[in-house]
């Protein structure tokens, strides 16, 4: 694998290593919830790109829009990259958190991000390292 998805492979990894800390954060205290949400963008829109990279590179599938995140994970979903379809729902949640701006949605999201989606980066993470380990060993 180049370069650049391996560079991005190892930032997804700190993103989510950065996520985890929010796992036993309490959300009212000062920045938890803020951070945690820009821990939880981050890292999806990182993971969607580094799926759309094993794709593309490791597996030669092009034949969807590589520039859609929700392609992009119908695909990784197809190809046994992800198998669950909460992906599709962080992507919704994801987008609604860019449009939430006094908070009240984020809170409510909060533990769906830790309980839910945190574990489905580490599974993620754990299913793509077998890509990036061949590439670097």
């Amino acid at each position: 694998m180049e370069s650049k998805s391996i560079n991005r492979y190892h930032s997804f990894c700190k993103s989510l290593q950065n996520l985890s800390k929010s796992v036993n954060a309490d959300p009212d205290a000062d920045f938890v919830l803020e951070g945690t949400v820009l821990n939880f963008n981050l890292t999806f829109d990182i993971s969607w790109k580094v799926m759309k990279d094993i794709l593309i590179k490791e597996l030669g599938i092009l034949d969807f829009a590589i520039g859609s995140p929700r392609e992009t994970l119908k695909q990784a979903f197809m190809n046994g990259i992800i198998d669950n379809d909460e992906w599709m729902q962080m992507l919704r949640v994801r987008n609604q958190l860019a449009h939430d701006y006094d908070g009240t949605f984020a809170a409510e999201m909060f533990q769906n991000i830790i309980k839910v989606y945190y574990p489905l980066f580490e599974k993620l993470a754990e299913r793509v390292e077998v890509y990036y380990k061949q590439s670097v060993g």
